[in-house]
């Protein structure tokens, strides 16, 4: 599974951060920055909290691409 964001919708609330700072950091503005590894089994249902936790929901999981 990858993390992907909707760049139209995200606020930069930073919710996201706090609930997966593994994969998660903020820039100097508050917007998300993805680590761009894939998540780990183990960390899959935190990722999608997270995702259904974003206010504007501009956080997505998604299946990694193949190739």
């Amino acid at each position: 599974m990858n993390l992907d964001i909707d760049w139209t919708s995200c606020q930069g609330h930073g919710l996201c951060a706090e609930l997966l700072p593994e994969h998660i950091t903020l820039d100097e503005w508050g917007y998300p920055l993805l680590d761009g590894t894939p998540v780990p089994a183990r960390t899959v249902k935190r990722a999608r909290r997270a995702a259904a936790d974003c206010p504007v929901l501009a956080l997505r999981l998604a299946p990694a691409q193949a190739g």
